[in-house]
């Protein structure tokens, strides 16, 4: 993709030790020369909702059940503010760590970001890719104001004292020409991959599914469950309510500043690991449901010390039951059907407790247990290298990304040669969202 990319002919030093050198004629000036800010609020709060994240960017806000509606809580969404394609929208709190990005949508967004406008001569998308690297992380992160991370602002003032890149406009265009073309060719590289990994969970899960349901023995007597989408189970295992086999305990709330990067023991939420905190609410072995939105029914596991956040439900096994046969067994289950609601999901806890489960007897747990993790294992290591390789890419387009923008690839001749290709509405992130290599037992 870079093979006969050079650096330009001449540089000059560009006064700022974090910068380094750039293009001769390149020019660097501050940030608030290139933008002004912007404060129209909608009289109707009828606008397309737009979000802001450190992974995606600008993109539109809508429910999670993919109606149309605004994934949003707020009773009106009037007063939020008006944002125009091409307008830069920062969300002032955690610009630190990227979240920000020129919008590709007319719609509208939270009072609690800034929305700027760039002007003539700034070519948007060129400073869209320029603010989110890492490089700018780190500037935008000591211009912001604040004591501790959690509680970091990027007001305009600040905003506005940040040193900027300024090319000639039309490198400005071969930049945005060129990172579109090579975006497109990493996307379909890591769709490529993501698919695969979805292949491969397919068939783990269909392993796991047929010992929790099925048992090991091919020719084992069966039963009717009495539950539709169960069918059959062997005739020897019994159909027990879930709160017979454990006892299900919301977590405690834990805010930000609580939460370290690392420290004594572990923090877990809906999703798996939050950071680490200096205490810890249970010890031993559970599994964990993620009760809140997106990751209502998701199933992770927790050993040793750690603390469990108010966004996870702790289960707790009677005597003689396999911890891992048991968080399996609710992944079959598909408890996200159980949320409360589209409008405002959350686990209904008191409903799963009374769902009921198939059981086989304690003897058998840790064969099937043992079993199936065997028969997963190849297609855990196929995961876990698939996704190091969209690991790989990932950190592949970060490195390509800030050579060119920063000047130490030159591409205007390599832009003039690309076909044109319609700009997509919804690259692919870098999110690291991809399943895991299977789960630590």
């Amino acid at each position: 993709m870079i093979e006969g990319l050079k650096p330009y002919a001449e540089y000059k030093e560009s006064g700022l030790p974090w910068l380094g050198s750039v293009p001769t004629h390149w020019d660097v000036r501050r940030t608030k020369l290139l933008l002004r800010e912007v404060d129209s609020r909608s009289s109707t709060g009828k606008e397309q909702l737009l979000r802001v994240s450190q992974y995606t960017g600008v993109t539109q806000r809508k429910a999670s059940n993919g109606s149309d509606a605004p994934d949003t809580r707020a009773a009106s969404l009037v007063g939020y503010k008006r944002v125009s394609a091409n307008d830069l929208v920062i969300n002032i709190m955690l610009a630190w760590n990227g979240s920000l990005g020129a919008s590709r949508y007319d719609g509208i967004a939270s009072p609690a970001y800034c929305v700027y406008r760039f002007r003539q001569g700034a070519l948007p998308w060129y400073y869209h890719e320029l603010f989110r690297l890492p490089l700018y992380k780190g500037r935008i992160k000591t211009a912001s104001t604040g004591v501790v991370e959690s509680r970091l602002r990027l007001y305009s003032d600040d905003l506005g004292r940040i040193e900027a890149l300024l090319p000639p406009l039309d490198e400005q265009s071969a930049i945005v020409r060129f990172l579109d073309h090579a975006n497109r060719k990493i996307d379909g590289f890591i769709r490529a991959k993501r698919k695969l990994i979805g292949l491969l969970n397919e068939q783990k899960q269909a392993i796991i599914h047929r010992a929790v349901t099925r048992g090991l023995d091919p020719d084992v007597p069966l039963k009717d469950s009495g539950i539709p989408w169960l069918g059959e189970i062997p005739a020897h295992w019994e159909m027990q309510r879930l709160k017979h086999l454990a006892s299900f305990q919301s977590g405690d709330g834990i805010t930000s500043l609580q939460i370290e990067p690392q420290g004594d023991y572990p923090v877990y939420g809906g999703n798996g690991l939050r950071g680490y905190s200096n205490r810890y609410t249970h010890d031993g072995h559970f599994a964990l449901i993620g009760r809140q939105g997106a990751l209502c029914g998701n199933i992770n596991y927790a050993k040793g010390r750690f603390f469990a956040s108010e966004h996870a439900v702790v289960t707790t096994l009677r005597p003689g039951y396999s911890v891992v046969w048991f968080g399996e067994m609710l992944k079959v289950m598909n408890l996200n059907q159980y949320s409360q609601s589209a409008a405002q999901p959350g686990l209904a806890v008191e409903r799963i407790k009374n769902l009921a489960a198939p059981v086989p007897p304690a003897t058998e747990q840790p064969k099937l247990v043992a079993a199936f993790q065997e028969q997963t294992a190849p297609l855990n290591t196929a995961i876990a290298r698939t996704n190091r390789e969209i690991a790989l890419m990932q950190e592949y387009r970060t490195r390509l990304t800030a050579d060119i923008v920063t000047g130490k690839l030159d591409v205007r001749g390599a832009s003039r040669h690309l076909p044109d290709e319609p700009i997509e509405a919804e690259p692919v992130t870098d999110t690291e969202d991809s399943e895991d290599a299977g789960t630590d037992f």
